[in-house]
């Protein structure tokens, strides 16, 4: 859903995924955004105003407590924070508050972090995986620990630490990680109540993936089925099949494949412009990139990159396609309709297509069981 400026359309994206009958609404957590300033034109996109930034981003943390009387039965979530720039104690407390604000339990959805959110601010990105290990484990003690409890970590160290705030009956909130190689995965199967990934994937890759955090928690003594496997992808979609392929010719929707990872690229038989090492949205730092070298980058996108790997094509095409990873064990999808980069009228109907597509999908998952 996003944490930007105008509030009111935060506002109006709540109204319209209760109305529509979402689960979630999922909120980011950003001290950047990923579109550079050195290409924010309408060129890029409709949306692109030169006279504004496209790096203004509301603290998740206040905006889900603003969001929570206006929710409903609506799910609240974070997708996803790091326990880089906030203490896991005050993440963990933070959610435990939002229990009691809101109808059903929030999601607190966690990863490793990305550069942009801390690099630039001077904050240790050396070993992430490790601190998030850390901070899982810290968090679950503030979710279920009764009295003091003592944590020795190299990351962090609790001496004593008290969190008596307990959520109310039934909204306990829930920790979905954001992962994607064997120990992050493994860490979803030891600690986490869903998973979160965002990088593109096959089928057959998603199953894989799944039956390593499942392993895992089975291995930790806890039941793999109450893990919730979910999903946050690409969606070029158009009214034809020629429209949505159109997409993938636009500047907006051409830069979204600089974000995927350089192993996505080489899959493929294809390098990476920005590097045969670089991560993907992980590595990326908006503002360490010339317009120059933006547009070289942008110039060495093949069309077809984002094609075989984000759901594209019109509203029945990306419905079929989504209900192989169905096949592979996905229950909880959250789409972005990238296409709605490309006009005004484009971003109505992804929006539109987007809510169709869930609709029908949910209808066909129940009727299949």
């Amino acid at each position: 859903m996003g944490t930007q400026p105008p509030l009111h359309r935060v506002n109006l994206l709540v109204r319209a995924a209760r109305a529509t009958g979402f689960d979630t609404a999922w909120v980011v957590d950003h001290f950047l955004g990923f579109f550079p300033r050195a290409i924010w034109d309408k060129e890029f996109s409709w949306i692109a105003d030169p006279a504004s930034s496209p790096h203004q981003f509301f603290d998740y943390q206040t905006l889900l407590g603003y969001l929570a009387r206006r929710a409903g039965r609506l799910r609240l979530a974070v997708g996803v924070t790091e326990p880089i720039r906030r203490h896991p104690v005050l993440i963990a407390q933070a959610f435990l508050t939002l229990s009691h604000l809101t109808k059903r339990a929030p999601i607190l959805g966690i990863g490793a972090g990305e550069a942009e959110n801390t690099v630039p601010y001077g904050l240790d990105f050396a070993t992430p995986v490790s601190r998030l290990e850390e901070a899982l484990e810290v968090v679950r003690r503030c979710f279920s620990a009764d009295g003091p409890f003592d944590y020795r970590g190299r990351h962090f160290s609790l001496d004593g630490a008290l969190m008596d705030l307990r959520p109310p009956p039934g909204r306990s909130p829930e920790i979905w990680v954001a992962s994607h190689l064997p120990r992050m995965l493994r860490l979803t199967g030891e600690h986490g109540d869903g998973w979160y990934p965002t990088l593109t994937m096959t089928p057959d890759e998603y199953a894989a993936s799944l039956g390593v955090i499942q392993t895992a928690a089975s291995a930790a003594g806890r039941d793999p089925a109450a893990i919730t496997p979910g999903w946050q992808t690409y969606m070029v979609v158009g009214r034809t099949e020629r429209a949505a392929h159109a997409h993938l010719e636009t500047r907006g929707v051409r830069f979204m494949s600089l974000l995927t990872p350089a192993t996505t690229w080489a899959r493929h038989g294809l390098t990476h412009p920005l590097g045969s090492t670089h991560r993907g949205m992980i590595d990326f730092i908006p503002q360490r990139y010339s317009r120059d070298e933006l547009e070289e980058a942008l110039r060495a996108v093949p069309v077809d990159v984002l094609a075989r790997e984000a759901f594209v094509g019109t509203p029945r095409q990306v419905e079929d396609q989504v209900a192989a990873y169905y096949d592979a064990g996905l229950r909880h999808l959250v789409l972005q309709p990238i296409s709605a980069l490309t006009s005004r009228r484009d971003a109505v109907f992804s929006l539109q297509a987007a809510v169709s597509i869930q609709r029908r999908l949910r209808k066909r998952f129940a009727s299949s069981g």
